[in-house]
């Protein structure tokens, strides 16, 4: 721990690259873990992963909002200790920018400015016949199974990627310049399995990829240091 604080202290350009486990002390639940949500009971006859998917969601919208709403939306959510760590760290200068496979919008609750969401965000929703743009609040708010535009009646879809489609190209070649400039990146709270954006962390040319994870993954190997533990604590430790 005190090495990796002393890296941290001496870089002015770190990058922070996480996943899910980033906000599951904010009470949002990951993934993948034996906790996660693709191991909990959905309620659903079908999986998360097929519900999660660009088909189920054009053949069985209503089906798709009952799950999103009840397992996907946090709208009470708060940055916990690991986005208030990052987001002193890039007020110090010294963090170029987070990219994120998160879709909650907890970075930029808790202050940071250059946040690139691979997989988009709920804050975000839009009509795909008409293209207006709606709040998560309109989400939330809606009595029908299917939330439909005020202007065209259409079906608004939230900004997220689901299975079967593809990452914004913008975002992701930010994402890749970013990696690839960084002296020190941070891993955290990923299981660094979903393509393509695990393979960014791939990019990184420096010595020193730091991993920060409860669990082992598959990119262990490849870090100059490795710490356990609660993320929160963890990021809190290093910035302070």
């Amino acid at each position: 721990m005190e090495e990796v604080q002393k890296v941290i202290v001496e870089s002015s350009n770190i990058v922070f690259f996480g996943g899910a486990g980033t906000s599951t002390e904010s009470g949002i639940p990951d993934f993948r873990s034996a906790d996660g949500l693709y191991h909990a009971g959905s309620g659903q006859q079908y999986a998360p992963e097929q519900i999660l998917s660009r088909d189920f969601f054009m053949s069985h919208m209503a089906a798709f909002y009952t799950f999103y709403k009840t397992k996907m939306l946090y709208p009470e959510a708060k940055p916990n200790r690991a986005h208030l760590a990052l987001a002193e760290l890039e007020r110090r200068g010294q963090l170029r920018g987070i990219v994120t496979q998160n879709i909650d919008g907890l970075h930029q609750l808790a202050g940071s400015r250059n946040v690139l969401e691979l997989h988009g965000s709920v804050l975000r929703n839009y009509c795909m016949s008409c293209k207006a743009e709606y709040p998560l609040e309109t989400i939330m708010a809606s009595a029908d199974d299917i939330p439909r535009c005020e202007k065209c009646q259409g079906f608004i879809k939230p900004d997220v990627v689901l299975y079967q489609e593809s990452l914004d190209m913008e975002v992701l070649e930010q994402a890749a310049s970013l990696i690839t400039q960084a002296d020190v990146l941070i891993v955290a709270g990923t299981s660094l399995t979903v393509q393509p954006a695990a393979g960014l962390v791939r990019l990184y040319e420096g010595n020193r990829l730091i991993i920060i994870n409860r669990d082992p993954t598959p990119m262990d190997h490849l870090a100059n240091a490795r710490l356990g533990g609660n993320i929160g604590d963890v990021l809190h430790e290093l910035v302070n």
